[in-house]
């Protein structure tokens, strides 16, 4: 997407919305794969037993596309420099879906979502 012009290696920036999951559940996987190779996330991704693997190998699948069709990068060049979750928007599921809570109160229900943002860039040539 940009070249940083310090470092002046590629970067290429991956976002997806509005995930129907916690960014809680989403920071697990999200932490686990930062700052590995690209090819070696998306093997430890595939294999990961949370729900949230599943997006998240699609997000950093797409960014490694975008890099080798937009930029001509090979993906064993490419690493993970930054990648993170924020918070999406909620869904309430009140006044008609909800539980009882203590004290004659009512909860809603709420529906968490999130954003998942990565960025790919260029190894370090070593030398």
């Amino acid at each position: 997407m940009a070249t940083n012009a310090t470092t002046n290696a590629f970067e290429v920036k991956a976002i997806v919305r509005h995930i129907p999951m916690s960014t809680q559940k989403v920071r697990l996987v999200v932490n686990a794969v930062r700052g590995m190779g690209a090819s070696q996330a998306l093997d430890a991704l595939r294999f990961m037993p949370q729900a949230a693997a599943e997006p998240v190998f699609k997000l950093v699948s797409s960014a490694v596309a975008n890099a080798e069709e937009n930029y001509g990068l090979e993906m064993d060049e490419l690493v993970i420099s930054e990648i993170w979750a924020d918070e999406g928007p909620r869904h309430r599921k009140a006044p008609h879906g909800g539980r009882f809570a203590g004290r004659g109160r009512f909860r809603p229900i709420v529906r968490r979502s999130s954003h998942i943002t990565v960025i790919l860039a260029e190894r370090e040539a070593a030398g």
